[in-house]
């Protein structure tokens, strides 16, 4: 990864509000609103966009923890806006801050950390405890 030249890169996901999007529809809520599980969706989007040109085919990352702030509630039809800056590196965790718009009204905000891995070294330790939880379980 190229660390430095990194730093303040930005990455930007939307989405449109649909019925199957609310909180209602996924259990987490009894309104139709969006579900709180979609801003983490878009804050994440973001990030992996900000990092496209600046990680090695063999790298990734992966949610280490999220702090989300909402602001305000979102209906159905509502088009949000997510931007994602990079603001630091530290070893291999980068922490983004997020915002997510309703045109110009802030309806959630998060400070997000995401793990550098190298994808198959990490794919194959998932399958192996994959496999350990399966034994386990028969």
């Amino acid at each position: 990864m190229l660390f430095e030249q990194a730093i303040g890169a930005v990455g930007i996901a939307s989405m449109e509000v649909r019925p199957g999007d609310t909180a209602l529809a996924h259990g987490s809520g009894d309104v139709p609103t969006i579900s709180n599980s979609f801003f983490v969706s878009l804050c994440e989007s973001a990030a992996i966009t900000s990092l496209a040109e600046f990680l090695d085919n063999a790298e990734t990352t992966i949610l280490a923890s999220i702090n989300l702030q909402v602001h305000g509630a979102v209906g159905m039809g509502t088009q949000l806006q997510t931007a994602s800056t990079l603001v630091e590196i530290e070893d291999d965790q980068l922490t983004f801050a997020c915002e997510i718009h309703d045109g110009p009204r802030l309806v959630a905000s998060a400070l997000m950390r995401r793990n550098l891995v190298e994808r198959v070294s990490f794919l194959a330790r998932t399958a192996a405890l994959s496999i350990m939880s399966q034994q386990s379980n028969n």
